[in-house]
C-alpha cells in the first residue's frame, strides 16, 4: 500500500508501466495462452474425489438381472413406434401401469420461429409420458428422474427398454426414500423443455403445454439415457448444459466410480483415459479432451436432455452408449446395474449436491481443473486491457501541447462528446438490427429471393453483420468536422474498459466462451490505432472478428473430433451452426446469440471505427 500511497512512487510505477506497456502486454498474452495449455498436463491438475459423504462409498450390491428382457421390451417399443409413426403413447401408458407406476401424459406444441432444416420440423406437436414410483420409506418430498428421449427411426429404442426394465425392478425394492420419475419425452429437447416447465409451473419460452396431472417431490438429480445398440463398448458421460452450465462434479465422480467398480469402459468427450501423461501423445490426448469440453461449453447449447435440468438447479447428466470397433463389450444387464447403483447412492442424499465444484474443466474422467486453476489464464489476458486503459488514461491526462504563442491547442485536446457518443450509439443500433432483423425479415426475403426460411434468416444475419463494416464512413458523416487525436483515444479507452467488463462478466458465467473471445479480441483491443497500416490491420481485424472466430471454431471442433472436413462442408456446417444458435435462443433461452449480437459485435465495431478514425 505504501507504493500506491506515496505520490512519487506511484508516478514512478505508472511511468514504468506506460514505458514498458507493449512488452508487458505481449508477455501477458503468451503467459495466458501457455497457462491454459498447461492445464491439461496431469501434474498440474487435481484427481477427482467424492466430496459428498453420503456417496463416498460404492458399497451397494447391484442385482438388476433383466437386461435381455429390457432389450425385448425395447424391440417391442420400436415395433409400436413404427406402427404409430411416432411416440406410442397408449402402449407406453399400459406398459408403465403394468409395472406399478402412476402414469400421466402431457401434450405440448411449439411453432418454431423458422424451420429447423436439420431435423425437418417447423410446427412441433407431441406427448410426454411419465410414470412415478412413489417412495415407500419417506414423505415423498424429493424425487429423482430417469429419462429417455423417444427419437425418430431406430435410435434410442434400447434406452426406453432399459428404462422400463429398471422401473419394473425398482418397483419391487423397498429402500427408496425418494420418488423416482421415469420419463419418455418426445421431440428431444422441446419435449423435455415442455415437461420441465409444466413440472415447475413456469413458461419462459412461450411454449404451449397441458398442465401436469401428477407430480413428485422436488427433483434432486436426473440422468438421461441414450442407447441405440444391443451391444455397448463404452459409456460416455455428457456434462455440458444450457449456457455452459455444468452439473456438480460429484455426479460425474459417482458415474466414474461405478464404472470402475463394475468394470465398464467409460469415456468423456468420446475419448478414453490414457496413463502415459508424461509422453507427447498422452499430453496431446488430454489437450484434445479438454478443448472439446471448452468448445462445447462455449457454444451455450444443451448437448443432451440433461442440459435443461441445470437451469432449475437440478444436477443432471446424459449417459450415452457407444458401440465402436473396440473389442471390449458391455451388455445391457451391466448397464442396468450401473444405473441401479447410481440411483441407490443418489437415494441416500440428505440434501442437494453442493459440496463439490460447479466450475471445472476435465482433461480426463480421473482429473479435473478447478476454477482457481483456470481463471489466472483469463486474468492474464484481461490485465492487458487494464494496462492499455492505464496507458491511454496517462496520455489523455498529459497537459496538451502549447502553440508558439503559448496558447493550449484546445482543438486537439478536447474532443466533442458527439464524436465519441455517435460511434457507441450506431454500433449498438447495428447490434440490435443483427438481433432482430433476421427473424422479422425472413418472410420478405423468401418472397424476393429463391431461398428457404432458414437460409433467409442466416443470410440476413450475415448481411447485417457485413453491413456494419461501413459504419465508420456513416459515423463521420453524422459528426461535424473531423475527429481529433484525443477523440480516438477517448473512444478506445471507453471501448477497452467496455470489453474488459464484458469479457469478465462472460467468463464468470461461461468461462470457455469468455476465454475464446478474449483470445481473439484482446490483441485487437490492445494494438489497434488509426496510425497502423490500414489494409493489413483491416484484414487482421476481420479475421479476429466474432464471425470468423465461429468459423475457425467449427473447423477446430471437427479436427478435435478427428473428423476433418473440406472447406465447402465446413461452410455448410458454419451456416447450420448460426441457424441452430438462433433457434436455441428462441426455443430454450440460450444467451450466446444475444450476447454476440447485442454486446460483442458492437464492441468489435468500436475498434473498427478507431482503425478508420479521421
Amino acid at each position: 500500500m505504501g507504493l500506491l500511497s506515496d505520490p512519487n512512487r506511484r508516478r514512478a510505477l505508472i511511468s514504468l508501466l506506460t514505458r514498458l506497456n507493449a512488452p508487458i502486454c505481449v508477455v501477458c498474452y503468451m503467459a495466458g495462452v501457455a497457462w491454459f495449455m498447461g492445464l491439461a498436463f496431469e501434474p498440474f491438475t487435481l484427481r477427482t474425489y467424492m466430496s459428498e459423504n453420503a456417496m463416498g462409498s460404492t458399497m451397494v450390491e447391484e442385482r438388476f438381472p433383466a437386461g435381455e428382457r429390457a432389450l425385448a421390451t425395447g424391440r417391442e417399443f420400436a415395433a409400436h413406434k413404427k406402427k404409430a409413426g411416432g411416440m406410442p403413447v397408449d402402449w407406453l401408458v399400459r406398459t408403465m401401469q403394468a409395472r406399478g407406476l402412476e402414469v400421466f401424459t402431457q401434450s405440448f406444441s411449439r411453432t418454431l420461429p423458422f424451420p429447423d432444416e436439420n431435423k425437418e420440423r417447423y410446427m412441433v406437436r407431441g406427448t410426454n409420458v411419465y410414470g412415478i414410483l412413489r417412495a415407500p420409506r419417506a414423505p415423498r418430498t424429493e424425487a429423482l428422474v430417469l429419462s429417455a428421449p423417444c427419437s425418430p427411426g431406430d435410435s434410442n429404442n434400447q434406452a426406453v427398454g432399459l428404462l422400463l426394465g429398471l422401473a419394473h425392478y425398482f418397483r419391487n425394492q423397498i429402500y427408496w426414500a425418494k420418488d423416482i420419475i421415469f420419463l419418455v419425452n418426445e421431440h428431444d429437447l422441446i419435449g423435455m423443455q415442455a415437461w420441465l416447465e409444466g413440472y415447475h409451473h413456469t413458461n419462459t419460452t412461450g411454449m404451449d403445454w397441458s398442465p401436469l396431472q401428477g407430480r413428485g417431490g422436488s427433483i434432486q438429480a436426473a440422468l438421461s439415457l441414450e442407447l441405440s445398440s444391443d451391444v455397448v463398448t463404452s459409456l460416455d458421460v455428457v456434462l455440458e448444459g444450457l449456457n455452459g452450465q455444468l452439473p456438480n462434479l460429484d455426479l460425474t465422480n459417482l458415474f466414474y466410480a461405478f464404472c470402475q467398480k463394475i468394470g465398464v469402459l467409460c469415456t468423456i468427450q468420446g475419448k478414453l483415459q490414457r496413463n502415459d501423461w508424461d509422453s507427447v501423445s498422452g499430453y496431446s490426448h488430454s489437450v484434445q479432451t479438454m478443448m472439446l469440453m471448452v468448445m462445447k461449453q462455449a457454444s451455450g447449447r444443451p448437448w443432451g436432455d440433461h442440459g435443461l435440468f441445470l437451469r432449475y438447479h437440478i444436477e443432471a447428466a446424459t449417459i450415452k452408449g457407444i458401440n465402436s470397433f473396440r473389442q471390449y463389450k458391455t451388455d445391457t444387464t451391466t448397464i442396468g446395474r450401473l444405473l441401479e447403483g447410481m440411483y441407490r447412492k443418489l437415494n441416500n442424499l440428505l440434501e442437494r449436491l453442493h459440496q463439490s465444484y460447479f466450475f471445472y474443466l476435465m482433461p480426463s474422467l480421473s482429473h479435473f481443473v478447478s476454477i482457481g486453476y483456470y481463471m489466472p489464464a483469463f486474468g492474464l489476458l484481461a490485465v492487458i486491457l487494464l494496462l492499455r486503459a492505464l496507458d491511454l488514461w496517462v496520455q489523455l491526462s498529459t497537459p496538451p501541447p502549447r502553440t508558439e504563442d503559448g496558447v493550449d491547442d484546445i482543438e486537439q485536446s478536447s474532443p466533442g462528446v458527439l464524436s465519441v457518443l455517435t460511434p457507441l450509439v450506431i454500433s449498438h443500433l447495428t447490434g440490435v438490427a443483427l438481433y432482430m432483423l433476421p427473424i422479422r425479415f425472413q418472410e420478405m426475403a423468401v418472397e424476393h429471393f429463391p431461398v428457404s426460411e432458414t437460409e433467409a434468416v442466416v443470410l440476413t444475419a450475415i448481411a447485417v453483420y457485413t453491413a456494419g463494416l461501413a459504419l465508420p464512413h456513416n459515423t463521420h458523416r453524422l459528426v461535424s468536422g473531423e475527429g481529433t487525436e484525443q477523440g480516438w483515444k477517448v473512444l478506445k479507452l471507453v471501448a477497452v474498459l467496455y470489453l474488459a467488463v464484458l469479457l469478465g462478466c462472460t467468463a464468470l458465467i461461461n468461462f470457455s466462451l469468455g476465454f475464446i473471445l478474449a483470445i481473439t479480441l484482446v490483441p485487437v483491443a490492445a494494438f489497434i490505432t488509426p496510425h497502423v497500416p490500414k489494409l493489413l490491420s483491416a484484414f487482421i481485424l476481420v479475421v479476429l472478428s466474432p464471425a470468423f472466430t465461429l468459423l475457425f471454431s467449427v473447423f477446430l471442433y471437427q479436427e478435435l473430433l478427428e473428423m476433418p472436413i473440406s472447406f465447402q462442408e465446413g461452410w455448410v456446417l458454419y451456416l447450420s451452426v448460426i441457424s441452430q444458435g438462433i433457434l436455441d435462443h428462441f426455443l430454450y433461452g440460450s444467451l450466446v446469440y444475444p450476447l454476440v449480437a447485442l454486446l460483442v459485435y458492437p464492441c468489435w465495431l468500436l475498434f473498427w471505427n478507431i482503425l478508420f478514425w479521421k
